[in-house]
């Protein structure tokens, strides 16, 4: 299996990261999962119980020193998957410079340092795996920042197809997925109602899980001929 050895996962203490360090663990992988939260990745640690697989790491996709301390400390590794994410949402007249710069750290700047530093760690036959979104694609009133870096880390993922190779460099671009995420974007209400929604459109009729962007990582990191591709796991929006 091409998913034994070391996987990293940025952003694995919640969300598609956590489903993601769930699957490599039972494949039979050791996981390394880091995140900027570590009360989160204690809590993701003791629910994986990865039977001396996990490792915990705190890390800040955005700060260059922590990403080379985290690979440093993970050493030799297989594979590694990015679904950290920091979006701010608003009008474009209103967002900050603070906004744009969480967004560049932790979908542009982010992506370059982990490719910096996990390439020269990796063999023939590694991948790297990033998120876009459906944003780069379908942006809407408020998610201009989205769209942008999104797009931005896609054209990226070809770039570092061709020079990172034969390390295959892939993202996954995937739909509305309810994850923690939204518990800070929408009341309780409001989201169940906006999900609701997006689900009657689409053509897979429901709302994306963590483990379904699992699966299309899953096949990403498994199939050894695909590399500087965007794989979309978004239920049909793209056709809405």
């Amino acid at each position: 299996m091409h998913r034994t050895g070391t996987v990293v996962i940025i952003g694995g203490s919640s969300g598609m990261g956590l489903a993601v360090a769930r699957r490599c663990l039972a494949d039979g992988a050791s996981v390394v999962i880091s995140g900027r939260s570590g009360k989160r990745l204690e809590a993701a640690r003791a629910e994986l119980a990865g039977a001396g697989r996990l490792q915990a790491v705190a890390a800040d996709i955005g700060d260059r020193a922590q990403v080379a301390a985290l690979f440093e400390q993970a050493g030799t590794i297989r594979h590694v998957v990015v679904t950290a994410a920091d979006l701010p949402y608003g009008p474009v007249a209103a967002l900050t410079e603070d906004s744009l710069m969480r967004a560049l750290r932790s979908k542009f700047l982010g992506p370059f340092f982990t490719a910096q530093q996990a390439a020269p760690r990796m063999k023939a036959g590694g991948s790297i795996t990033f998120t876009s979104g459906i944003a780069a694609y379908r942006p809407a009133p408020g998610g201009a920042l989205a769209a942008a870096v999104n797009g931005a880390l896609e054209s990226m993922v070809r770039a570092f197809a061709l020079e990172l190779a034969p390390i295959r460099v892939n993202a996954v671009s995937p739909g509305w997925v309810d994850t923690p995420i939204w518990d800070h974007l929408a009341t309780p209400a409001a989201k169940q109602a906006r999900l609701s929604e997006m689900a009657a459109r689409l053509p897979a009729s429901r709302i994306g899980k963590p483990a379904d962007i699992a699966n299309a990582i899953s096949y990403l990191i498994e199939d050894d001929f695909v590399t500087g591709t965007v794989l979309h796991a978004e239920g049909g929006q793209l056709l809405v």
